[in-house]
């Protein structure tokens, strides 16, 4: 398995989807015109792809000097552990710079991971939850 990463490279909804469900993320796979909109609307996505089939995504939003959110970290569940979701957020981070910070907000069974990779918790969020 030679694993490539590729930034901003343009990838469907239908591929999102599959993925989104093979990693165990919650979100809202069965509305491929959401995916859509939530791809076409982020300004940094960094993908991993095994030959042609995508198997890692980070979908942030950042204005590349002070701060960026993490929106979406996925791996597909049959390649989850062997890096590929630590190579994501390193990539990212190398693309917006030390000067900005890196920011997400973490689903409680992903709470253990993200220490591993260099997170640290933060107690200072706010949060209005959205409706659908």
């Amino acid at each position: 398995m030679a694993v490539t990463y590729r930034t901003n490279y343009q990838v469907t909804a239908e591929a999102v989807a599959e993925l989104f469900i093979s990693s165990g993320i919650r979100r809202p796979a069965n509305d491929l015109d959401r995916i859509q909109q939530m791809l076409d609307n982020a300004n940094l996505t960094l993908t991993a792809w095994d030959s042609e089939r995508l198997v890692g995504i980070g979908r942030a939003l950042t204005d590349y000097s002070f701060c960026c959110y993490l929106s979406d970290l996925a791996v597909a569940a049959e390649y989850q552990r062997q890096g590929i979701g630590e190579e994501i957020v390193q990539q990212i981070h190398k693309t917006i710079g030390n000067d900005v910070m890196l920011l997400l907000l973490a689903a409680p069974e992903a709470m253990d991971y993200y220490p591993h990779i260099g997170f640290e918790a933060a107690d200072n969020a706010w949060i209005i939850h959205r409706g659908k």
